[in-house]
């Protein structure tokens, strides 16, 4: 009987929703090549019921929706909240955002011809969205070597809310404007933050680092002339001010005089 809870122990924890008994019973049924009785099976999992209460264990096996499944118990709940919490906030980089938005509005395409638009090695970023399941194997390229095809996912859609690739922001969206530093993004996909798309290239820009400090020194360099343009203003309307200032003074000395 050990032996036989042990296999329905092992199918219960690896199920993601409620596994039932006769489900079981079909699978210890096709791996001994015999008929089990539903008995049997129900009475392991009985057992792992009451295996699973004293307080020694953090989870415990549940009945629940007709079936079985290993849950934490509630006096756990606490940490587990924080956990998955700050687990949630942890994001995509920036170069995996390249690569996903790419890979968005280019599928299906293989991770060479992403890398030539990067201009940098992505296995990396193209890991994490595999793992994050936000992006997909499609198939194998006809070219040389015959590549995977990356595509985007069920998941993907889901994430972003959308119910096909045409509702993706049109490319035009992100044009920046004249004489403006940077760009603003539609609000409504804010999560391709820092990400645009160069109209007619298809490639991605992201403002650099050095971009930026460009910008600023830029700016405070234009700071900087305003201010001595203004000093210098300044002291001109102050001389002239002053001049004028004497003269009078003169003029009204030499009428007391004349007086």
């Amino acid at each position: 009987m050990d032996f036989l809870q042990n296999h329905v122990e092992s199918i219960v924890f690896c199920a993601t929703e409620p596994v039932k008994a006769e489900e079981i019973r079909l699978v210890m049924s096709e791996m001994f090549e015999a008929e089990v009785q539903i008995e049997d099976i129900e009475a392991a999992l009985e057992s792992l019921l009451v295996k699973y209460e004293p307080e020694e264990f953090s989870f415990q096996v549940y009945k629940i929706a007709g079936g079985y499944q290993f849950l934490t118990k509630p006096a756990y709940q606490t940490s587990l909240g924080i956990f998955l919490k700050q687990k949630s906030k942890k994001r995509l980089s920036t170069s995996a955002l390249e690569v996903m938005a790419i890979i968005a509005y280019k599928q299906p395409i293989t991770k060479g011809q992403v890398e030539d638009i990067r201009g940098v090695n992505c296995d990396y970023a193209v890991q994490k969205l595999l793992e994050k399941e936000l992006v997909e194997i499609k198939g194998k390229s006809d070219g040389v070597g015959r590549p995977l095809l990356y595509g985007t996912s069920k998941k993907f859609m889901e994430y972003f809310g959308l119910n096909s690739l045409s509702e993706l922001p049109n490319p035009k969206d992100f044009a920046a404007l004249e004489n403006t530093i940077g760009t603003e993004l539609d609000p409504n996909f804010n999560d391709f933050a820092q990400f645009g798309l160069m109209e007619g290239e298809g490639q991605a820009h992201v403002e650099t680092e050095e971009e930026r400090e460009a910008a600023i020194k830029a700016g405070v360099q234009l700071d900087l002339e305003d201010v001595i343009r203004n000093e210098q203003q300044a002291r001109q309307a102050e001389i002239q001010s002053g001049e004028e200032n004497n003269i009078d003074q003169e003029r009204n000395e030499q009428q007391e005089e004349r007086e």
